[in-house]
């Protein structure tokens, strides 16, 4: 490949990962119940699209959105370690698919950053935290990774061209 085409494609991945990032944003704003909104499907998106590191990215800058535009409802501190979290779920989403299929990935997606996310908090928060927040995080989550990977099956192909 020569030094032209290589940064062709850098400049493509540059600005199709800031559109994730900025549909992060949008996706923030979407908000299904307290901070649970519609900000990691473009993270989720971009784990499968360009792989688990990159995703990583995408998906805890669209956390901190959230985070941002619901006023750090449980501090700063917390809403950090989320983001890392989510970035580790996305990692794993890439993974998964990579190993398995897009239906595991989906599964897998769906337990880590719905049940494991809320697990996290129960020694700070306790069970009662759990329980208000499982339920909308985990349908929120299965929306989030399952509209990633449709997204993905039908704008990848395209993208690839």
């Amino acid at each position: 490949m020569n030094g032209k085409s290589t940064s062709l494609k850098n400049v493509k991945t540059l600005t199709l990962v800031a559109m994730l990032i900025a549909m992060s944003a949008v996706g923030a704003l979407i908000k299904i119940y307290n901070t649970v909104a519609f900000d990691s499907l473009p993270g989720y998106f971009a784990s499968l699209y360009f792989g688990g590191y990159i995703g990583a990215i995408v998906i805890s800058i669209g956390h901190l959105f959230t985070a941002l535009t619901s006023g750090f409802p449980l501090g700063l501190p917390n809403h950090l370690i989320i983001a890392v979290s989510m970035a580790v779920y996305a990692y794993f989403y890439s993974l998964t698919y990579k190993k398995f299929n897009i239906y595991v990935a989906v599964i897998v997606g769906t337990i880590l950053n719905g049940p494991v996310a809320t697990l996290i908090f129960v020694p700070e928060f306790g069970w009662g935290y759990f329980t208000q927040m499982v339920f909308p995080l985990t349908i929120a989550s299965f929306a989030n990774v399952l509209l990633a990977a449709l997204l993905y099956k039908v704008i990848a192909p395209i993208l690839k061209k």
